[in-house]
């Protein structure tokens, strides 16, 4: 299941990244406009993409592990810092850190 958690982190914010940086419609409308706390969020967005291609070439047990465990938490808390679940970065957070919970459980 581990090689699943980071090839969706690739798969998701490949395209989620490439459309931050060209404010693309859909960002502004899930995201909010451009705002240092925009700017914020792709900077940790690029860390865990970065993260998830390095851990595939070089695997670090650990270093996977604790990746995936901070993902899980602040995805679970977007419910409550944006205080919906209609909004659609908030359910996609969910699913993904459905998936990772079951890595975690499993690793």
């Amino acid at each position: 299941m581990i090689p699943v958690s980071l090839l969706l982190n690739i798969v998701v914010l490949v395209p989620v990244c490439l459309s931050m940086l060209r404010n693309s419609a859909w960002v502004e409308a899930a995201y909010g406009p451009p705002s240092a706390a925009r700017g914020i969020l792709l900077s940790i967005y690029l860390a865990i993409l970065t993260a998830s291609i390095a851990l595939l070439a070089m695997p670090s047990r650990g270093a996977i592990l604790c990746l995936l465990a901070l993902q899980c938490g602040y995805k679970l808390m977007t419910p409550f810092t944006v205080g919906t679940l209609r909004n659609p970065v908030v359910l996609s957070n969910l699913g993904i850190a459905a998936v990772h919970a079951v890595t975690l459980a499993t690793a």
